[in-house]
């Protein structure tokens, strides 16, 4: 295992880690650093991100953030924190042809309940859908472990009977995304393809960073090749530039594909590719549960980690 998986598989450990998560959460410091990557707790906070992205023709998706919700008026609670923003967003008038979008987590709105976590997730999906679809705009499933795959493939097929923009996150570093490109690449589909940000057995994931890489480019020539939306999810420059090559050589349009990155990561080049006249939407997390989606951003990239560590250390 190299220096950058360790690094990775440690940071996803403590992503789980209760200790450390209260230590970092209380320090004062890290508040501050962390607005870089997260904007802030409430929706007005994600609204006036997506005014500064706009500025700049970038585009932008938004994650209420929370998961592993136990609690079924929790599960509620999210699913009206996601129709308030929507209609906020609304308001100002960033709904408008997809402008601002919602990213949501099955498990945040209901998955992990017991006895009828699946059909409540879907249930609160398909209100925040409605919200979405009167505001005219979209809403993106996000993939979270490998347990939940199956089901989350199955929420977006009923969800897409109703609203077939519904988008779905798919993970490189699954040794099955390829298959599930394949199903997925039809027309009208929405499909965001990132490399993966969990801490998963080498029995259902690529462990080496290579072969992740190259599991990203095989799903991503099927995307592109194929009928549907592609959402390419990537701050490698690398990866940048196949996708930019593979969408030239399947002759797709400016506006038949789209880059993705998070919001506070390589923002120069998000304004470098929105220049250049690509889609570039910009992922933006908010709310108070911002300790493990953060720390799976550092693993998913190690260079987050030490651009992280810096920015403590200057402040501290």
């Amino acid at each position: 295992m190299g220096p950058s998986e360790l690094l990775r598989k440690t940071l996803l450990t403590l992503a789980a880690d209760t200790r450390v998560r209260d230590l970092i959460e209380r320090a004062p410091v890290s508040r501050t650093v962390v607005r870089r990557y997260v904007p802030g707790a409430y929706d007005t906070d994600a609204v006036a991100a997506v005014a500064e992205l706009r500025a700049t023709d970038r585009r932008a998706t938004i994650d209420h953030l929370g998961e592993d919700t136990t609690d079924r008026a929790q599960a509620q609670a999210v699913t009206q924190a996601y129709v308030s923003l929507i209609d906020l967003l609304a308001a100002e008038e960033h709904t408008h042809g997809g402008w601002a979008e919602v990213s949501v987590k099955l498990s945040a709105v209901g998955q992990l309940l017991p006895d009828e976590g699946a059909a409540i997730a879907l249930e609160n999906v398909r209100i925040i859908c409605a919200a979405a679809e009167r505001a005219g705009t979209t809403v993106t499933v996000d993939m979270e472990d490998h347990t939940t795959t199956d089901a989350t493939l199955a929420a977006v097929r009923e969800l897409r009977r109703d609203y077939p923009w519904v988008g779905v996150a798919v993970q490189a570093y699954l040794h099955r995304t390829e298959a599930d490109c394949r199903d997925l690449a039809a027309a009208g589909s929405r499909v965001r393809l990132c490399k993966g940000a969990y801490n998963e057995p080498e029995t259902v994931a690529f462990q080496d960073d290579d072969e992740v890489d190259k599991s990203f480019v095989r799903c991503l020539r099927i995307l592109m090749d194929g009928a549907g939306y592609p959402m390419v999810a990537s701050h490698d420059p690398r990866l940048i530039d196949i996708a930019t090559a593979l969408a030239e050589s399947a002759g797709r349009a400016a506006d038949s594909f789209e880059f993705q990155m998070l919001y506070g990561i390589r923002p120069e080049e998000q304004r470098r590719l929105a220049d250049r006249g690509h889609r570039m939407r910009v992922y933006i997390p908010y709310g108070e549960e911002w300790y493990g989606y953060l720390m799976r951003r550092m693993a998913e990239r190690p260079t987050n980690a030490m651009l992280f560590v810096r920015s403590l250390l200057s402040r501290s």
